[in-house]
């Protein structure tokens, strides 16, 4: 029996559109935010001020019902600001006070302007979607999505993501200035922007349904091999001193699962792989200081070996 793909996506359909009347444009990073949710991921957004990194954590948040979290960070938080602490009473007794990182879309923003202690806080969260503090675990609410944004690497006062921080992330996406076009588009519908009429759109059930039914989507042999082989190439390249780890794979597997999906097919074409593998390996490639020098970038890198890496045929 066929199955009704229309159907099982429309969810999915109904937060793109909703969550598009407040975004003007920025197809590339909605996109992004929406596989991430399918994929139970977290997506690093990077971009200057003013480009609607709030504004896209805030919409996606209230569109799916979710209770949304900012954590705007500076150097001189601790870990407890972000994960939560246990206050203690003259008697004895304690009572834990959640941090901000219990919420259903947290928004980390300008992570890389804490120190890489207080960054670390987010590492069991986004990992196993719990926080233990002082021995003892709790649980964070699901679904659990965390949206980092991050100022451009050399301003001031900023400290570099670790490697196993952006590793994290299943994806980077980067949220420019808009274009001519979309900036006239923005000023026209101001009014409305400022106090948009959004609602929500699907529920947790719904969103546990799109999560599960992303699974049923078919990935042969030749794609598993082609998604290997692109990371291995990138991992080997002369260039590259630190390459994508095995959670690299697992994000373009996963990811070119939800990408075929959203566009109603039950199966992944080397076509969704390469949608997103910028998004997936720009963020996990560490470039030798001698590339850096010649002005080598990751996504040159990543352009490279698509061209190098056979396309597989898929019938």
């Amino acid at each position: 029996m066929a199955l009704d793909m229309k159907s099982m996506v429309e969810p999915a359909r109904r937060i793109w559109n909703e969550v598009s009347k407040v975004v003007i444009g920025k197809d590339d990073v909605k996109f992004i935010l929406l596989v991430a949710l399918l994929c139970r991921g977290h997506v690093l957004i990077e971009g200057l001020a003013g480009s609607a990194k709030t504004t896209l954590a805030k919409s996606f948040a209230k569109v799916i019902g979710g209770d949304f979290k900012r954590i705007q960070f500076t150097p001189d938080m601790l870990p407890s600001d972000v994960t939560g602490f246990y206050m203690y009473t003259p008697d004895g007794s304690s009572r834990f006070i959640p941090g901000p990182i219990f919420g259903n879309v947290v928004l980390a923003d300008e992570l890389n302007r804490t120190t890489p202690r207080t960054q670390a806080g987010l590492l069991e969260a986004m990992q196993e979607h719990q926080v233990t503090v002082e021995g003892r675990t709790h649980p964070l609410p699901s679904p659990f999505m965390v949206i980092a944004s991050q100022v451009p690497y050399g301003a001031e006062g900023t400290y570099p993501l670790t490697e196993v921080q952006t590793d994290r992330f299943m994806f980077r996406g980067w949220s420019a200035y808009p274009g001519r076009e979309v900036e006239q588009q923005v000023i026209e519908k101001i009014d409305y922007l400022e106090e948009p009429d959004i609602s929500m759109v699907v529920g947790d059930e719904e969103i546990a349904d799109l999560q599960q039914a992303v699974k049923i989507v078919h990935v042969s042999e030749k794609i598993r091999d082609y998604i290997v082989t692109l990371v291995e190439h990138t991992r080997q390249h002369s260039d590259v001193l630190i390459g994508p780890s095995p959670r690299a794979s697992i994000a373009l597997y996963k990811g070119a699962r939800a990408a075929a999906f959203l566009q109603l097919r039950d199966y992944v074409i080397p076509d969704d792989v390469k949608l997103l593998v910028t998004a997936v390996m720009e963020h996990r490639i560490h470039l030798r200081p001698e590339a850096e020098m010649e002005d080598v970038t990751p996504k040159r890198i990543i352009e490279r070996v698509l061209e190098d890496v056979p396309v597989p045929k898929v019938g």
